[in-house]
């Protein structure tokens, strides 16, 4: 990480104004649909071009967070300063943009929510955007050593944006809520403060949990060659808890972008602690991987695997019901479709998925080791906008009865669940079988287990 000099402060302050800059484009121009993207594309950009100078923090809570866990070079002197730089960014491109478009917008939650709901939304995907952060760009294992470090980092936009976008207005920034906060004071200003607050909150839950998926991390040690099961349940539990809470939010906000935004939580959860625990975070694909033999999970652990993932399901369903005032959604067919389009819908793209697992993460030369976690999360965009309005496209136990669970708050019956994990399972088999014929070669005996 870049220490302190006119170079990196000059950095840091181009890449947070650049990022406030858009988001208040984006907010001022309506641009609802494509505002997420748009602004996880700068700060994608951004980083790849401004890392080489700073380490790319563009964001206090990043900064606070690589100081808790000793990762900034300058100690925490560079730390304040990064986080000045930031702050004044974001407070100039807010004057900037409120000057372009000749008027300004408040920082508040949106209307119908209360402080501690946009709270819950900025806190959880805070700390994706931290997490993703130490895990791809900071970590011993991954830190310098992969390509894909800005796409995760951004595409954490993606998935808050236009879920908890809906609530809290997606800021995961104190520079972005300061700015926009200051250069609105005209007709409002005080929210930033418990924004700040918040989003610092979940930048060291962010390294609290950081540390306990990577152990060597705290205690100075080297990189294990395997992850304990300690580790690898928790990378669960957390990759299955951000995308079942990304589902939710995004259906109950009726989001226009959900399956893109679901996908780019899984990307970002695959890319963060895929190599700590296989990045399953769907029973589907724990009983695809394994169904296809090769040793590459035992039988005790997958089961594990699946508890862990359901309850991680679970803990986000009841947490997008509370932010939506107790509010929740069917599982079922949509529309004027029947129980057995559910079960073409389900078995078809589940068998996508688990498929592309198999063929992408497993085997013995992974053809595009650095795209896994972006090849992955696609499946997801294709099955969620293909079967959405058939299924609903949940292609994962583990959703399906975390979906269910808080639809028992209204009503709702459970045994759906079961209905529709059994139609995802069978997809999952059926991608281990066809895996089987098309990859022979994988059970040969140099096959090499996970």
């Amino acid at each position: 990480m870049a220490g302190i000099s006119l170079a990196s402060l000059s950095s840091e302050f181009l890449g947070t104004f650049l990022l406030v800059f858009t988001v208040g484009c984006n907010v001022l121009s309506q641009n609802a649909v494509w505002a997420g993207v748009s602004i996880a594309c700068v700060l994608m950009v951004s980083i790849y071009a401004l890392g080489g100078a700073s380490g790319a923090n563009f964001n206090p809570a990043v900064s606070f967070a690589l100081g808790l866990a000793n990762k900034m070079e300058g100690g925490w002197a560079q730390v304040g300063a990064y986080c000045g730089v930031q702050i004044v960014a974001g407070i100039v491109a807010g004057c900037g943009y409120s000057l372009l478009f000749g008027k300004e917008f408040n920082l508040a939650p949106a209307k119908g929510f209360e402080w501690w709901q946009a709270a819950l939304c900025e806190l959880f995907y805070t700390f994706m955007l931290v997490f993703a952060v130490l895990n791809t760009a900071a970590s011993k294992k991954l830190g310098g050593k992969n390509q894909f470090y800005g796409l995760t980092i951004a595409f954490s936009i993606v998935a808050g944006a236009y879920g908890a976008g809906a609530v809290s207005g997606g800021c995961f920034n104190p520079a972005v809520a300061i700015g926009i906060d200051v250069s609105s004071a005209g007709i409002g200003f005080g929210w930033c403060g418990m924004y700040a607050v918040v989003e610092l909150v979940a930048a060291a839950m962010a390294v609290g949990l950081f540390w306990v998926v990577r152990p060597e991390e705290k205690d100075g040690g080297a990189v294990p060659a395997d992850a304990s099961i300690a580790s690898k349940l928790t990378s669960e539990f957390l990759g299955t808890f951000m995308l079942v809470l990304t589902v939710g939010l995004n259906v109950l906000g009726e989001s226009k972008a959900a399956a893109f935004s679901i996908a780019a939580a899984l990307m970002v959860m695959i890319n963060s602690t895929g190599d700590v625990s296989g990045g399953h975070y769907n029973p589907a694909v724990t009983a695809a991987i394994l169904l296809s033999g090769r040793n590459k999970i035992e039988a005790k652990d997958a089961g594990l695997y699946v508890v862990t993932q359901v309850a991680g399901a679970i803990a986000a369903a009841f947490i997008y019901a509370a932010v939506h005032h107790g509010h929740t959604f069917q599982l079922g067919p949509v529309g004027s479709h029947n129980w057995a389009g559910v079960a073409v819908a389900e078995i078809v793209f589940t068998f996508v998925l688990c498929f592309v697992v198999l063929c992408v993460a497993t085997v013995k030369a992974a053809p595009a080791p650095e795209f896994i976690g972006f090849i992955i999360a696609s499946c997801v965009t294709v099955g969620g906008f293909a079967i959405g309005k058939v299924s609903g496209g949940s292609l994962n136990p583990a959703v399906s009865f975390g979906i269910a669970s808080a639809q028992i708050l209204n009503g709702g019956l459970f045994y759906k669940a079961l209905i529709y994990s059994g139609f995802e399972l069978i997809g999952g088999a059926a991608a281990a079988g066809v895996f089987r014929v098309v990859y022979p070669d994988e059970y040969g005996s140099d096959a090499k287990g996970m």
